[in-house]
């Protein structure tokens, strides 16, 4: 399996005649789709993708054709086909199947949400969830997307990049407030980061919404390298980080470490 996206290009054998420009377009349009345009206009989508409305129109047209959306003449909106997409990834990769029983035993343990997540750009990407209760103001769930410089598993994700690369993030990262806690200062993130890096840990108290507090360490697959980053979500009212860094760090540690044992990480 390619490593990176540059052994899949070398994979392809880097040719650029083989992108498919209308495949890429029609996938524009389909992310073009979310909390901010649930039923979009044909001209919704032509502005959030920056494409034309001559070939927005194709696109919707062809997904509705096959059953990936569904219009009133007017506004457009995604069928539940369109997960057929997303059951793809979930049902090629071991990672969220075998997360779960992990994940469920954490929020058994310590009665609070545990999520594991993938680094995909300058985002988190939750790949497997098992809530107790619900602590954000938006409704997390397999596919959702948080920016990863101010949450915890984004921490420790970027934490494990190179050191080369994360710099290279860190230079081109939008890093904007969310809270009166969020850091936004470079100098300052570099080294929280450092700082899980060398601890093995991460923690957000406040920085991408208030009252949310997370922990998360990595969890790691063949050759010891990390593959995703497992958290646990709380209350800052309820949990205080004297807490966070005692019983339920072990909790987290332990069975992160259990599940990186199946993946070959130990």
């Amino acid at each position: 399996m390619p490593t990176s996206k540059q052994e899949a290009m070398e994979g392809a054998d880097n040719d650029p005649q083989l992108f498919v420009t209308a495949l890429a377009r029609g996938l524009a349009v389909i992310r073009a789709f979310g909390p901010e345009r649930l039923h979009p206009t044909l001209s919704d989508v032509a502005k959030a993708t920056k494409l034309p409305r001559a070939t927005v129109r194709r696109c919707l047209h062809t997904l509705v054709e096959l059953g990936y959306a569904e219009s009133n003449g007017r506004f457009f909106s995604l069928t539940p086909k369109i997960l057929l997409l997303g059951y793809s990834y979930l049902s090629s990769t071991p990672l969220p199947r075998l997360a779960q029983p992990f994940l469920e035993r954490v929020s058994e343990r310590s009665n609070e949400s545990c999520s594991l997540s993938v680094l995909e750009g300058d985002e988190i990407v939750y790949v497997a969830r098992s809530a107790t209760r619900r602590i954000m103001s938006v409704d997390l769930s397999v596919g959702s997307r948080l920016p990863a410089f101010c949450t915890s598993m984004g921490r420790v994700l970027l934490a494990a990049l190179p050191p080369a690369e994360l710099e290279r993030r860190l230079a081109a990262m939008k890093l904007e407030p969310y809270t009166a806690h969020t850091t936004v200062d470079r100098a300052a993130l570099a080294a929280i980061l450092q700082t899980a890096r060398e601890q093995g840990y991460a923690i957000s108290d406040q920085e991408l919404e208030l009252g949310l507090r997370s922990l998360a360490v990595p969890v790691f697959g063949a050759g010891g390298k990390v593959v995703a980053a497992m958290n646990l979500s709380t209350q800052a009212s309820r949990v205080d980080l004297d807490t966070l860094r005692g019983p339920l760090l072990d909790t987290l540690r332990l069975t992160a470490a259990e599940m990186s044992g199946v993946l070959g990480g130990y």
